[in-house]
């Protein structure tokens, strides 16, 4: 009998303490300030400009330790980020400007129509909605763009996307091909490729179910740890799946046999960067190794901004859990990223891993300036849509 008097006691308590949380963490969220609409809109159009005025040539190729033509990924995510804007700040001169670097690679992909690569079709993304938003009147912008998607899916091959970059950069044009053709194979095909991804590749996936995390290819699946003992799971890497898998959900329909996978693993990885979070904001580059080159970053950051807020904005993640973090990330950004011409600080180099591009900081011009604009915009769209 006593034991049982203990035992609903500690029930009792137990449940007074789970309440009392439930109502911290509702209070909490009640009580964010969100972010002015007018700052958020300010912000993206600084950072917007600045980049605009340093690069008035739409076709001009980017020279570093390669050249580059200008429709390459790094300038491909900057344009996703750049129409997002555009959705919420209408300027002709966005729209324009766009259009100009579509024409200017014929509406075709990098390194020509049949790459298989996802970082040579990433540019397929930007005129896919260009095609939409001149109301489907212009079939060209999408001519070459289903002709290389068709080809992969005349294909057997499911294997291509070996990185988890890859997933943002192809699995968007698939479902809005699917979105826009009413053809069911993109879906298909896209899932097949997905799901490859997330159990084949390294043997197992490059998924972790326990962690709800991405290694970012099979050269840092276990046994690789980070110095501290910890799988290495890399935050701008782990971003790009976020944001690939808030425009998959954005586009696929609910009815797709699919759809509750893709929602599940995108509520999971949200779930696991929570705990996460630095207390200034920002994630750091290694998300279980805070000493492994930690510090401020933008890009990473950013897009856990926009995956978080676009899942608030769609009801697809719990508000009172996750605004809290969106809005602590998005003013760091503000505060400690975005300059006063625009310039953005702390913006991680191209690479693969914690130590690419190191050290960072609020001076420092990466190698490809133009992802982090893009991973920018793509937060501040869905940041400004917060009620």
């Amino acid at each position: 009998m006593k034991m049982i008097v203990m035992r609903s006691a500690f029930c009792i308590l137990a449940f007074g303490l789970l309440s009392s949380c439930s109502v911290q963490k509702q209070t909490a969220a009640k009580n964010v300030d969100l972010p002015n609409k007018k700052e958020v809109l300010e912000v993206s159009r600084r950072a917007n400009q600045y980049f605009m005025n340093k690069w008035p040539d739409t076709g001009k190729e980017i020279v570093g330790k390669k050249v580059w033509p200008s429709n390459l990924w790094t300038r491909a995510v900057y344009y996703e980020g750049l129409i997002a804007l555009y959705k919420i700040d209408p300027k002709k001169e966005y729209y324009e400007y766009a259009i100009s670097w579509s024409e200017k690679h014929n509406w075709n992909m990098m390194r020509d129509t049949y790459t298989r690569n996802a970082d040579n079709q990433a540019c397929g993304q930007t005129y896919l909605d260009l095609y939409e938003l001149d109301g489907r009147k212009n079939p060209e912008r999408i001519k070459l763009v289903k002709a290389s998607i068709d080809s992969m899916i005349a294909s057997n091959k499911v294997d291509e996307w070996w990185w988890i970059d890859a997933l943002q950069m192809g699995m968007p044009i698939f479902t809005k091909l699917g979105k826009i053709t009413g053809d069911k194979k993109y879906f298909d095909k896209n899932y097949e490729m997905y799901a490859y991804t997330k159990y084949k590749h390294g043997d197992h996936g490059l998924y972790n179910p326990k962690d709800k995390l991405w290694w970012r290819d099979k050269s840092f699946v276990p046994p690789y740890k980070e110095p501290n003992g910890e799988d290495s799971y890399w935050s701008r890497g782990n971003g790009w799946v976020v944001a690939a898998l808030a425009r998959t959900l954005e586009d696929t329909p609910k009815s797709d046999p699919h759809y509750k996978e893709y929602l599940q693993d995108y509520r999971d990885l949200l779930s696991a960067l929570l705990p996460v979070q630095r207390e200034d904001g920002f994630w750091n580059v290694s998300l279980h190794d805070p000493n492994n080159f930690g510090g401020k970053e933008m890009t990473g950051t950013a897009l856990f901004v926009y995956g978080m807020a676009y899942g608030i904005n769609n009801g697809l993640i719990d508000r009172e859990t996750y605004l809290p973090a969106v809005v602590k990330a998005w003013n760091a950004i503000v505060k400690d990223s975005v300059q006063p011409n625009g310039f953005l600080g702390w913006v991680q180099g191209t690479g693969k891993e914690p130590k690419d591009g190191q050290p960072l900081a609020v001076d420092k011009e990466p190698d490809f300036e133009d992802y982090g604009l893009g991973c920018l915009l793509l937060a501040g769209s869905e940041v400004y849509k917060l009620n």
